[in-house]
């Protein structure tokens, strides 16, 4: 029984560490990265500091994700709504 527990949690684990892996490789691919670090202040907020200026408010991924879109405050991106969105979520979770 403990054996099943430890490997459902290390799966996990296991997921959400490629999860974010993917992630990072799709803010690189999209450019962010040129701009903006995880964890540091580049050009733009780190990620990080956006996530604790964000902290809390129902609708952060609906206003980064239209910031992103329409290019009010940050340049406008070309990428997808759905890629957006899930960079969003990405950001907002850390």
């Amino acid at each position: 029984m403990k054996f099943a527990l430890i490997a459902a949690v290390a799966a996990i684990g296991l997921a959400s560490a490629q999860a974010a892996i993917a992630q990072e490789a799709l803010a690189k691919s999209s450019g962010c990265l040129n701009c903006h670090a995880v964890d540091t202040k580049k050009m733009g907020p780190s990620f990080k500091s956006v996530a604790e200026k964000f902290k809390g408010k129902a609708d952060a991924e609906a206003t980064l994700v239209a910031k992103l879109k329409n290019g009010t405050g940050h340049p406008a991106q070309k990428a997808s709504e759905d890629d957006l969105k899930s960079l969003v979520k990405w950001v907002l979770s850390m």
